[in-house]
């Protein structure tokens, strides 16, 4: 998808010092505008109601109403932004509660400059975008437990579509692998990987990594 020359970008942050030091990072970048700021979840459905972000980068903890109550609620309109929640390390309930609602991203507050603005900009191209760390530790969170007999057939049918390659690459993804560990674990191109990972997310119809993991889980795959 080709993304306009410009991304209009709503920051949500009830920390004004946080929001001061992403208005610093992205202020400079020429096709990333700042339309607005919100300190809690209600001002951010106003903000986003009123200013139409392409995407809303927004705290997962807020005071008032939480980020992901926020991104369910926003989630459900007709023409809904890219929603990147920022995050601790710990990844709790709440994680993944946005995920099952459909948000675009995860990253964590600390992250490199050059990361969040790469997200920014891979989220207002459809693609989403979750940190390594914060993948492997979500994962492992989803993929506790065991599925019954039904659901294991379920999945491996599901999985059925898959050729032999990507499902080794979807066993590396539910690992926690990021795409550079998978290509060098199974010895091909980091491009090739990620058209791979293209290739089993329509398969799969998603468009996340904690899906797969919990598919191949189920499946009763290594």
């Amino acid at each position: 998808m080709e993304r306009d020359p410009v991304i209009r970008l709503l920051l949500v942050d009830d920390d004004p010092l946080v929001r001061r030091g992403l208005s610093l990072i992205l202020g400079g970048e020429r096709d990333i505008e700042i339309v607005g700021e919100a300190a809690d979840g209600v001002e951010a459905e106003i903000a986003t109601r009123d200013l139409a972000p392409d995407v809303v980068l927004m705290d997962v903890r807020m005071p008032v109403q939480d980020g992901v109550t926020t991104a369910e609620s926003l989630l459900q309109r007709p023409d809904p932004p890219a929603i990147i929640m920022l995050t601790t390390f710990h990844v709790d309930d709440l994680v993944l509660r946005a995920l099952a609602a459909g948000v675009s991203g995860y990253i964590l507050k600390d992250a490199a400059p050059d990361k969040v603005i790469a997200a920014i900009r891979s989220v207002s191209d459809g693609e989403p975008v979750m940190s390594p760390t914060v993948a492997r530790q979500v994962i492992t969170a989803a993929t506790a437990g065991t599925a019954d007999g039904a659901a294991r057939e379920r999945a491996r049918a599901a999985l059925d579509v898959l050729t032999p390659r990507e499902l080794d690459v979807a066993v590396e993804i539910s690992r926690g692998a990021s795409n550079a560990e998978i290509a060098a674990r199974l010895f091909i191109s980091v491009a090739t990987v990620k058209a791979t990972v293209t290739r089993i997310f329509l398969k799969l119809e998603t468009d996340n990594r904690v899906t797969i993991a919990l598919r191949i889980r189920d499946a009763g795959l290594p």
